[in-house]
């Protein structure tokens, strides 16, 4: 397989699989995004809030929900007992790449919402955007991209799990 249809079919899985998860959410959350209706702890206010989470609040939610997802994440290298620094980003770009595609999803698949109502002035939860996308899409979105893409032609015929 050539490393562009590698990482094109790498790309569609992680897509797919925001799909699901977004599935997943929008039956949890229904039209309430980032857990706001949600029955569960919040930690705010603190200067993580505004580094990893773009001034959200921390939920109970997501407190299990990220983890979650970058454990399933691993366990492709846990099982094969086989790890690399070049495999580690690849999957970390994966993993941020996951979650931007699963918070579009939420806005295509949530009834309430729509890629009609994926704006500034609708999701408060997305509190600053940059041509049209949330902020978050622009500075882990474009880094996560090129280290995905380094991970395929850094080290050409490498598998790095």
């Amino acid at each position: 397989m050539t490393p562009l249809l590698h990482a094109l079919t790498l790309l569609a899985a992680v897509i797919g699989l925001a799909f699901a998860f977004a599935k997943l959410e929008v039956a949890i959350e229904g039209p309430h995004g980032w857990a706001t209706s949600l029955p569960t702890w919040r930690i705010s206010g603190r200067w993580w809030n505004r580094w990893f989470f773009g001034g959200r609040e921390m939920t109970g939610y997501h407190a299990w929900a990220l983890p979650t997802v970058l454990g399933l994440l691993h366990l492709p290298a846990v099982a094969s007992w086989s790890w690399s620094w070049t495999g580690e980003v690849r999957l970390l770009a994966c993993y941020v790449l996951f979650w931007i595609a699963e918070d579009v999803w939420w806005f295509m698949l949530n009834p309430a919402w729509g890629l009609g109502r994926f704006r500034a002035d609708q999701a408060a939860w997305h509190p600053v955007w940059v041509l049209g996308l949330p902020l978050e899409y622009w500075t882990c979105g474009l880094p996560a991209l090129g280290l995905f893409a380094w991970t395929f032609y850094s080290s050409p015929g490498i598998h790095p799990f």
